[in-house]
């Protein structure tokens, strides 16, 4: 298959609007319909909820630790920037005749918007939050029974392994394609070919493939109850079953964010010195093999060293760092441009399994800055301490909602606190829940989506609700 820009940036939404207010007024609003996506994003409780959950240090009260949305807001930055260096380079070389400006400028636009939601559907608590969720569906769901019968028998596989694998990037999908009701059930309503873009893997739960060698086949990228709004998207933009070229670009500008952000904070909350720093990076440079003179951060972090020292800067190290960090995030866009643009061919035919840094000199200073973050912030106690009291809250509200929701809407009747839970949930949820509901045609696709039901709630806390609902339900003060 070969991909064309004109399908890729389809502008199609799932429910298309006649703008009369717009036509009565002379056709006063000019914005294209992506940037018209990214004010349905900015004005959303979604977005905004991001504040209030963790990148990395959860419940953290200072003001220089990174949160989802200020992660968010700098993923929207660099694949931005990384649209317009592409993008331009395309122009440039003439790589594709149907490519214009227009064509750029639609691509920036979406990846602005990409790097807005790419993480809306996270749990609170970071990542832990996805591991905590899929791990109580592991130790629960073969002891789970619904009028007699064990869920395991009831749910087909696909809706198994969507427990068993529970995703943030499907429930990023899941939100603004459902979850955030506004005018109705289409969520947000937002772009295909942004929709698309977010879509890291285009596989479902049953065809999960981690050592496949191709990229695509890590993680699911929707959930059944989604499935078919995935394949009618990827069909209208001719993505079906593999990635679209603009997801390998917001995917390096997530790992930029995210690997030099890591290093930062966990400088900043004192996990990692300036010598230590240098000292792995030494190290991680001697195993390298990559030419060392186009990419060397040791030689960035020494000079950046020396300019501090020059300047008599109060606080050198911290000048260093954050210095030598601005000045990598700039080289490692420049490796994730070539990425793109030397495999240009490959990624629009589909073939290309691989993410942008690899085979550039930027790839072994990615894996680095990951490993060095992994092993002085995430292995930290703090960090430990944190995943046992998020462990332990997430537990209790998976204990609680997914035997509330069970008999939800169903004629068996609900005990008094099944009652008081299901109230809980957020009225949008349900309401999303009884419009997919009553269009199921079996009794296991109800159970599943009431399953989803309890996930969404949960899901789409912050940090903080999480705490203090526990806390509440738990009766401490």
């Amino acid at each position: 298959m070969s991909m064309n820009w004109k399908q890729l940036l389809s502008p199609k939404r799932i429910r298309s609007y006649e703008n009369t207010a717009s036509a009565g007024r002379g056709g006063s609003d000019l914005r294209s319909e992506f940037e018209k996506d990214y004010h349905r994003i900015i004005g959303s409780s979604s977005f905004r909820r991001l504040q209030d959950k963790t990148q990395v240090f959860a419940l953290d009260k200072s003001d220089f630790i990174r949160t989802r949305l200020t992660h968010s807001l700098e993923v929207s930055s660099f694949a931005k920037s990384l649209g317009q260096n592409i993008a331009q380079y395309i122009l440039d070389n003439r790589l594709d005749p149907d490519f214009t400006q227009q064509t750029k400028s639609d691509i920036c636009d979406i990846l602005q918007c990409a790097g807005l939601i790419h993480d809306i559907g996270n749990p609170p608590f970071g990542h832990f939050g996805e591991e905590a969720i899929r791990d109580w569906f592991v130790r629960n769901m073969a002891g789970l029974t619904y009028k007699g019968r064990p869920v395991t028998e009831i749910f087909t596989g696909q809706m198994l392994q969507d427990f068993y694998h529970f995703e943030g990037n499907a429930q990023a999908f899941r939100q603004v394609t459902k979850l955030h009701f506004l005018v109705n059930e289409n969520g947000m309503n937002l772009t295909y070919a942004l929709l698309n873009t977010i879509v890291k893997y285009p596989v479902a739960s049953t065809r999960i493939r981690p050592d496949s060698g191709n990229v695509k086949d890590k993680k699911m990228g929707f959930f059944h109850a989604e499935q078919d709004l995935y394949e009618e998207i990827a069909s209208e933009t001719g993505t079906l079953g593999v990635r679209h070229p603009l997801t390998y670009i917001l995917e390096a500008a997530d790992d930029i964010a995210y690997r030099t952000a890591d290093i930062e904070d966990a400088f900043k909350k004192g996990f990692l010195n300036y010598d230590q720093l240098r000292s792995e990076l030494v190290k991680a440079k001697e195993r390298a093999r990559y030419a060392l003179d186009l990419l060397d951060p040791v030689e960035m972090l020494d000079h950046q060293m020396d300019t501090a020292l020059r300047r008599h800067m109060e606080n050198p190290a911290q000048y260093a760092v954050q210095n030598f960090l601005v000045r990598l995030q700039s080289r490692l866009l420049y490796c994730a441009t070539f990425g793109f643009t030397s495999n240009y061919q490959k990624i629009m035919d589909g073939t290309y399994g691989s993410d942008l840094f690899h085979g550039t000199y930027g790839d072994w200073v990615i894996r680095a800055l990951g490993d060095i973050a992994y092993r002085y912030a995430f292995l930290s106690r703090q960090i430990l301490q944190m995943e046992i009291s998020a462990g332990t809250i997430l537990d209790d509200m998976m204990n609680r909602f997914i035997p509330a929701v069970m008999y939800y809407d169903t004629e068996v009747p609900l005990q008094m606190m099944e009652k008081k839970l299901v109230r809980l949930i957020s009225e949008n949820y349900r309401q999303v829940y009884h419009i997919y509901s009553a269009r199921a045609r079996q009794e296991n696709e109800r159970l599943y989506l009431r399953f989803l039901l309890a996930t969404d709630f949960i899901s789409g806390m912050t940090d903080s609700y999480a705490k203090d609902l526990y806390q509440r339900m738990n009766g401490i003060v």
